[in-house]
């Protein structure tokens, strides 16, 4: 149910950002960076085609820490990459999504 937001009300918590950037020098080889001051855990990546390798397990990514994904043979106006991880500060699963 809505209502009014009074002054006494303490404010929500601030949105999480996503920790990744998507570098695309050479799209065929994309370089996910993580730019978050705490690493990612248990980090996987999933991609929606016949790759021979769907799934690639990471594991921690830390800050500043880059990794390169190889999209040699996918179609990249089709192809959905998805990064899942865990944030070790709430012990959450969060999931992105980019299109090649």
């Amino acid at each position: 149910m809505l209502r009014p937001i009074l002054p006494t009300d303490t404010p929500p918590p601030l949105a999480y950002r996503v920790p990744w950037r998507l570098r695309r020098d050479d799209p065929r080889h994309p370089v996910v960076v993580n730019e978050s001051p705490e690493s990612a855990d248990f980090v996987r990546v999933f991609r929606d085609d016949d790759a021979e390798q769907a799934t690639q397990w990471w594991g921690q990514v830390l800050p500043t820490e880059d990794m390169e994904l190889c999209l040699c043979a996918a179609d990249l106006d089709e192809v959905v990459v998805t990064i899942a991880w865990f944030r070790p500060s709430d012990g959450l699963e969060y999931v992105w999504k980019f299109v090649g």
